[in-house]
């Protein structure tokens, strides 16, 4: 899809009509793994008479005049901030499905021991109680769990401490919930991420519409290329270690219940060092294609340190009436060993 040149944004949903109307600036946060997705509305008040109630649901689309918007969905308003100078109120919107009267009881906290189960089944039976839909990627389902203990938490704090405890990511799309490894969650929800290419221009300047800024960070941190996790095997009576992916390792200390559970923690820890080894952030022309969790390929106009693909892993875009649509791009350097 080529990009315009006229930036366009519309606001729908409830008081469209006024939103629209008087919308000053915008910024979306749309976010991987457990972060909710975000809309912040800047909205003029000089000559209204009275703070505008202003709940409910709203929806964001945005591209170019010239060419198709595309929708980012609906979000529910959760904050209004009015101020005194400049006569403004910002309105702030979640995607989080969460409503404050919590009638299923996902944040109420309780007490439970699971197992044996698998990764899979728990998450089925948490999320399922409270009415929502799972979905689970099938290479993690299996996994095994002997035995896991829930103490005085949320099943939402829960079910977030165990896709974490396995690195996996663990998140809601309205009434959906998806369990999945990094990358994953959006396709597994239904929703289609088109691979975007990025090009720098020849003449690549501030002020040009088509600026790109860019930086890379490698993580001293992550210079390791496998795990070591320990178990306790009850029947010999010792803590044995499992090494997982190649030397230098990283050690886990944190005792697991089997081998089967070591071995799992391990494998995805060496996915999240892969994956977290480089990052790259870039500002660059909005491009409504672009969502977290989808693919950025650099192509042959970026130095050859920077070409190849690159997994989103969070685009904050903003913009206003008067002033460019632009894009900040948060992505890791593309786990080899990931499912596609």
């Amino acid at each position: 899809m080529a990009l315009g040149f006229t930036p366009a944004v519309n606001i729908y949903g409830a008081n469209a009509a006024l939103l629209n109307q008087r919308l000053i600036s915008w910024e979306h946060i749309d976010a991987a793994g457990f972060e909710s997705d975000q809309l912040t509305l800047t909205i003029d008040l000089e000559g209204l008479e009275g703070l505008p109630g202003l709940g409910g649901k709203i929806g964001l689309q945005v591209g170019y005049r010239e060419t198709a918007m595309v929708d980012k969905g609906q979000f529910k308003v959760t904050r209004l901030t009015p101020t005194l100078f400049p006569f403004r109120l910002t309105v702030v919107a979640t995607a989080a499905p969460f409503s404050k009267d919590d009638e299923t009881g996902f944040k109420q906290r309780r007490t439970a021991s699971h197992g044996p189960t698998t990764l899979g089944g728990l998450f089925r039976k948490l999320v399922e109680l409270h009415g929502f839909s799972p979905r689970v990627a099938p290479e993690i389902s299996l996994i095994r769990i002997e035995h896991i203990d829930q103490s005085n938490e949320t099943d939402m704090g829960f079910v977030t401490r165990l896709a974490k405890k396995y690195n996996v990511v663990a998140k809601p799309y309205g009434d959906v919930y998806v369990l999945a490894r990094p990358g994953q969650t959006k396709s597994l929800s239904g929703q289609i991420l088109p691979d975007v290419t990025l090009s720098v221009t020849h003449n690549n300047r501030p002020g040009d519409h088509a600026f790109i800024s860019a930086t890379l960070e490698e993580s001293a941190r992550e210079q390791a290329k496998g795990c070591k996790t320990c178990f306790w095997d009850a029947a010999a009576g010792v803590l044995r270690w499992v090494e997982t992916g190649v030397a230098p390792f990283k050690t886990l200390r944190q005792k697991q219940p089997s081998e089967a559970d070591a071995i799992a923690v391990g494998e995805g820890e060496v996915r999240k060092m892969l994956r977290q080894r480089y990052k790259v952030k870039i500002t660059c022309p909005g491009d409504p294609r672009l969502a977290a969790e989808g693919l950025l390929l650099l192509d042959e106009s970026w130095p050859d340190f920077m070409r190849g693909r690159w997994s989103i892993d969070k685009v904050t875009a903003s913009g206003s009436r008067e002033n460019s649509y632009r894009c900040l791009i948060d992505a890791s350097c593309l786990d080899p060993k990931a499912e596609q």
